[in-house]
């Protein structure tokens, strides 16, 4: 078995990044609308990791964060967020915040610290993840809020 192989998403890949995320569970929502912010691991001519970066101003969105169970362990979700986290700075942004369910620890070494909604600042709050927890109290309560600031 190769190496997976982080590149940016292709349009081609949109079916892919939407069964891994469905499979975990995850809201496989506006992906296409935003695929010039998103990475995917290849491996074998398969899609087997994805990671998606919003940007609004100096602010980002960390999102759909997700690789195979084959992969889990074998760093390659952290060169999925470190590819993301970099191009957010590389784009102006000074803070990234997301959501989790159960990834926090996860997130929380690459430096995020948990937040709350109120946290959260304006441009990131017209964001479709930030509206639909504000919409769905019953879910938001499962979820945790996470936030890094670039030194």
């Amino acid at each position: 078995m190769a190496a997976a192989v982080l590149r940016p998403a292709r349009a081609d890949d949109i079916d892919a990044i939407v069964g891994l995320l469905t499979a975990e569970r995850l809201p496989p929502m506006q992906i296409a609308e935003f695929l010039n912010g998103f990475w995917v691991l290849e491996q074998d001519g398969e899609v087997v990791g994805a990671a998606g970066m919003e940007i609004y101003g100096e602010a980002g969105f960390l999102r759909s964060v997700v690789v195979a169970p084959s992969l889990r362990g074998t760093g390659d979700g952290d060169r999925l967020v470190r590819t993301a986290l970099d191009h957010a700075q590389r784009n102006g942004a000074k803070r990234v915040y997301l959501f989790t369910m159960h990834a926090a620890q996860f997130f929380a070494r690459h430096g995020f610290k948990l937040a709350t909604m109120d946290d959260f600042e304006p441009a990131v709050r017209a964001s479709w993840q930030y509206a639909a927890m504000s919409q769905m109290p019953e879910i938001a309560k499962d979820i945790k809020a996470m936030r890094l600031e670039f030194s």
